[in-house]
């Protein structure tokens, strides 16, 4: 069977195309559609489908731009309530692509229209099921998101429908299916994915913990729920442009491919009250950078973060970015939905420096510096770790505060107003976020630490081991 996963690494995102006989389908694509029209164009196919696994949360789907520029129809499972032209299937509905077909399978849970589809060959020989956000490798999908949307859906109730979808629909078909998850590791659609991004169904039965054949319905919601941090802020908002529909990406880049020299981007960031993001490496914007900008560097997860530190979709937005480098950031931003980048510095940081404008810094040391400074001061030194809960919890710096940077903005007040503090996350990317972050805010009395957690390991600094509580039998 001729079937691609075509995988975003920063997005932990997987979109799939499928193709027979001259005619294709996508499922779940991103917002930017040319990929998909340039992979059909290759096998000279037309584009008959477009598959939507549910309304997604983490990622604005490009459907409606490829509908509009190949005239395919898109598919949503049962239940589903899109506010546009679109067809909704009926359970165990099947669709033909070439010599291909595709069976709908209504597994609600993730959300309320969470559908997998199956795939079937030219001899109708059942050869994967794309499973969207309903079955990953390793984990399956959280239960929570629904209720930000629709107020009665609680993860509760979700996760007894998933738990339902899971053993009568998923876990009857045979072992030999091939699982295309729309996520990898590293996606908040979970909480424990594979970094694997394909799997046979029967060895997930074996491996997957929310697949155990002994498994309760109240052993499965328990295990599912535990532990589950809640949803980046822009997840509800994804939904209802995905449910809603949204503004056409090529007007979207087109509007915000506008070069500002320093004079004008200034006045669009005083007058417009726009959000400054520098996604320059984290090394050249402690050096220097635009004073309360914000530090979201291309090179890391861009994207999610963006989604998770800014609170709305419709902020106006400026960029400054490496020379060349514009619409990737352009794109990235508007996959997650926000449409309102006003343009960029034309010429980057340095044409800034060079008209003459105020810039800020950010101090920063190394691992040895600060253990120098540990020995010197152990009492009163305060070091303020941003990684994920579950990081911390795994391995910490002796009397380190935990302040994870997807909730930075609830820990203002433990942060030092006068005295001197340090900031470390697992390796300089997501401490520099933060620093930049705090600036912004007015605190500028931090010190980040080079190389993070990672070079701090190198040093003799007291680090503490998590330790699981025993449970006395």
């Amino acid at each position: 069977m001729k079937i691609e996963q075509i995988y975003t690494g920063c997005m932990a995102h997987a979109a799939y195309y499928l193709e027979s006989n001259g005619e294709a389908a996508i499922f779940d694509p991103l917002r930017e559609v040319q990929p998909y029209l340039d992979r059909a164009e290759k096998d000279n196919a037309k584009i008959k489908y477009v598959f939507e696994t549910h309304f997604h949360a983490d990622f604005v789907s490009g459907h409606l731009d490829l509908k509009k520029k190949t005239g395919a129809t898109i598919v949503f499972g049962p239940t589903a309530k899109p506010n546009y032209d679109a067809l909704v299937a009926e359970d165990n509905q099947v669709f033909e692509i070439g010599n291909y077909k595709v069976k709908v399978i209504h597994t609600p849970g993730h959300t309320m229209e969470s559908t997998t589809y199956l795939l079937m060959d030219e001899n109708d020989e059942m050869h994967g099921i794309i499973t969207g956000d309903t079955l990953f490798i390793g984990d399956v999908g959280r239960p929570d998101l629904a209720q930000h949307v629709v107020s009665d859906l609680t993860e509760e109730k979700l996760a007894g429908f998933l738990f339902d979808s899971l053993r009568n629909k998923i876990m009857p078909l045979p072992d030999h299916l091939i699982v295309y998850p729309n996520h990898g590791a590293g996606s908040a659609c979970g909480k424990m994915m594979s970094k694997e991004t394909t799997d046979t169904l029967g060895h997930q039965k074996e491996t997957n913990y929310a697949l155990r054949a002994d498994m309760t319905k109240e052993e499965f919601i328990k295990e599912l729920l535990e532990g589950l941090m809640p949803p980046p802020g822009y997840f509800p908002q994804n939904v209802l442009m995905n449910i809603k529909g949204y503004e056409s990406f090529d007007t979207v880049k087109e509007k915000a491919q506008q070069p500002l020299s320093p004079e004008a981007f200034e006045v669009a960031a005083n007058e417009t009250g726009a959000i400054v993001i520098d996604v320059r490496n984290e090394k050249e914007f402690v050096q220097g950078h635009i004073p309360r900008s914000i530090f979201i560097g291309l090179d890391g997860n861009f994207a999610p973060w963006a989604g998770a530190l800014i609170v709305d979709t419709k902020q106006p937005i400026l960029l400054v970015t490496p020379k060349g480098r514009e619409e990737e950031a352009i794109t990235r931003l508007a996959r997650v939905g926000f449409d309102n980048t006003l343009g960029y510095l034309e010429g980057g940081f340095e044409q800034w420096k060079e008209a003459g404008k105020d810039y800020d810094t950010i101090s920063s040391i190394s691992a040895k510096t600060l253990e120098d400074a540990m020995n010197n001061d152990p009492e009163s030194l305060r070091v303020f770790d941003v990684r994920k809960e579950s990081e911390y919890n795994s391995e910490h710096i002796v009397n380190a505060i935990n302040t994870p940077l997807d909730f930075i903005n609830d820990h203002l007040a433990e942060f030092p107003q006068e005295k001197s503090f340090y900031v470390h996350c697992a390796g300089g990317y997501r401490s520099v976020i933060a620093a930049s972050i705090l600036k912004s805010r007015g605190i500028h009395n931090l010190i980040d630490v080079s190389g993070g957690f990672k070079a701090i390991k190198e040093t003799s600094i007291p680090v503490t081991d998590y330790i699981c509580p025993t449970t006395m039998l």
